[in-house]
């Protein structure tokens, strides 16, 4: 009996699960682990901590102390000198400047003429060169580069094709002798539409790359829809084409009205603003670092400048919020 008890409990023992390895008793460690180190959060936070501080500090803290100072007199001398005055540097600003009006019409018929001229210029440019012709990118290099160029050097080179006695237009045309001169600069009928020239060149390369762009973007097979329909290229481009370049089209907009707004390096290196070439960064840079250092009032025209940029501003990124939240 004993030995028949033993053999039946045999197979028990043999289907019994073998011990668990000494490995697997052993506790784990608790939480997850930390994937950065001291030395990596310090860097971390300085890499975005530095720029944030930079950015609030130069851009925020300066823009509205700016606001700020519109309300006020002050001469640059101790901040103790600093006096309240409510509006009245609007008032004077509206009412006894003779030089405000004079320069927002200037920074509107500067938005005028590069919305005229550079941007159809630079939307033909645009569609020329996305036909893929021989040495594309040796003609965008070319109309492009004077966009990389700093307005001051632009406006130095333009300088020297003004020139009265020198320069390459007089010398065409033969104003360059005594009695004939045509001063380009130095004309109040004459130098506001010769700056436009040097920045409407500069405009049309921007713009032919947007336009670039807007064009990558279009779908072949709306070009091959219209090519079978009979459409040749001129209608291909208006009824098919230029419809879907609609959000470049808005860019180009917003674009061309900053860039009217904050014309400054090329009107300065001409003649300084003055002579018939006021725009209302002049006047501002004017009255703050001028002779007669007038940080309130210039503060005040400042302000009226950033009024008309976010009415510019606003609108088109509510819309581009809304179309981002449709998507």
């Amino acid at each position: 009996m004993s030995t028949d008890t033993s053999t039946a409990e045999m197979p028990e023992a043999a289907v019994a699960p073998p011990p668990a390895p000494a490995s697997d008793t052993k506790r784990r460690p608790q939480g997850h682990r930390r994937l950065l180190t001291r030395r990596d959060r310090l860097t971390l936070g300085l890499m975005a901590g530095v720029p944030t501080i930079l950015h609030i500090a130069l851009v925020w803290v300066t823009a509205l102390a700016s606001v700020a100072l519109a309300f006020t007199t002050w001469d640059g001398i101790g901040f103790d000198s600093i006096k309240w005055v409510g509006l009245q540097n609007f008032r004077e600003l509206f009412t006894q400047n003779p030089q405000f009006w004079p320069a927002v019409q200037h920074n509107v018929i500067w938005f005028v003429v590069l919305i005229l001229i550079p941007t159809p210029l630079g939307l033909f440019l645009a569609v020329q060169l996305d036909k893929k012709i021989r040495f594309s990118r040796v003609y965008q290099t070319a109309f492009f580069l004077p966009v990389v160029v700093s307005m001051a050097c632009i406006g130095f080179v333009w300088q020297l094709v003004y020139n009265p006695d020198t320069g390459l237009i007089n010398s065409l045309i033969g104003a360059n002798k005594p009695g004939h001169y045509i001063d380009w600069i130095g004309d109040p009928d004459l130098n506001l539409w010769a700056i436009l020239i040097a920045a409407s060149w500069r405009h049309t390369g921007y713009m032919m790359i947007l336009y670039l762009a807007g064009l990558k973007g279009v779908d072949p097979s709306l070009r091959e829809a219209s090519s079978l329909d009979g459409a040749n290229e001129w209608q291909t481009f208006k009824n098919v084409i230029f419809p879907t370049l609609r959000p470049t089209n808005t860019i180009v907009l917003v674009v061309t009205i900053i860039e009217s707004l904050r014309a400054f390096d090329l009107v300065y290196v001409f003649n300084g603003g003055a002579q018939g070439t006021e725009l209302l960064s002049i006047l501002v840079t004017d009255n703050i670092i001028g002779e007669s250092s007038r940080i309130g009032y210039g503060s005040a025209i400042a302000v009226v400048l950033l009024l008309i940029s976010l009415v510019v501003i606003i609108p088109y990124l509510v819309s581009t919020f809304r179309k981002e939240r449709r998507a």
